[in-house]
């Protein structure tokens, strides 16, 4: 069973908004760092966001700090972002990816966000 799985992705406009999901199939979500990462065509992996389990702190790429928001609902084992004022630059495979000291790491499959000019 794949532990992280994406959703929400898909094909908008310039200056439109996606809200991209994280459904969790694991035990203790709460205590696990979550991020999302991205990756471009012929680019390498880069950071997004993250939320951290102990506070709910969040900490952005400064490419999209500003336009994207991640929230976590630990009582639904859920991650999200909200991405708003979309830019071609920012079409990529994005990843939700899970961290924690005790438990290890773990990673979805990615789902794909393409914006067109």
């Amino acid at each position: 069973q794949v532990p992280l799985v994406e959703s929400g992705g898909g094909l908008v406009q310039a200056g439109g908004s996606l809200r991209l999901s994280c459904a969790a199939s694991i035990h203790s979500f709460e205590r696990y760092n979550m991020n999302w990462f991205r990756q471009a065509p012929g680019k390498e992996r880069e950071f997004v966001a993250t939320i951290k389990s102990a506070d709910g702190k969040t900490y952005y790429a400064s490419s999209v700090k500003g336009r994207f928001t991640i929230s976590r609902d630990n009582a639904k084992n859920f991650l999200y972002l909200q991405m708003n004022n979309l830019k071609p630059e920012d079409t990529a495979t994005y990843t939700c990816h899970g961290e924690s000291s005790f438990l290890g790491e773990i990673w979805g499959q990615g789902t794909q966000v393409t914006v067109s000019s």
